[in-house]
């Protein structure tokens, strides 16, 4: 099963990050988000079941999720719906794991500043060919 869903939800673990060999970065953390209703004949709100899931982040959402978000936070997070059966031969299970696409605080909770990552970009080899072309101008200027 894999859809679209988005969650809101406290952040319950400390958010783990890594990088593996090949330079992937990776964010992950669980997360429990329970539904409340109003109980109309207690006349008071009541919490439902909580739901566990597995946030993982990847790329640059995994290097900002991991500067931006801590244990105890509201989060809301975006992302692809997985549910796996498990069964390691003493006990099974079921995880269910949300592959984040977006991720942010949940600002009915609190507020927030948001500060732009400035991304590195890797230079484009057609970008070389253009470069002696930059130096050529700056001959001509210098020369002058």
């Amino acid at each position: 099963m894999s859809e679209i869903i988005t969650v809101t939800g406290l952040v319950a673990t400390t958010p783990r990050h890594l990088v593996t060999q090949d330079g992937l970065p990776i964010t992950s953390f669980r997360m429990a988000a329970s539904h409340r209703r109003f109980d109309r004949t207690a006349n008071k709100w009541v919490d439902g079941e909580t739901n566990w899931f597995t946030v993982t982040s990847f790329r640059q959402l995994a290097i900002n999720s991991a500067g931006s978000v801590s244990k105890g936070e509201r989060v809301l997070v975006t992302g692809k719906l997985r549910v796996r059966d498990w069964d390691n031969g003493e006990r099974a299970g079921t995880s269910v794991e949300i592959e984040a696409e977006a991720l942010g605080h949940d600002l009915t909770w609190g507020t927030a500043t948001f500060t732009r990552t400035v991304l590195v970009r890797e230079p484009d080899p057609s970008d070389e060919a253009t470069e002696p072309e930059v130096a050529d101008e700056r001959e001509l200027v210098a020369a002058k």
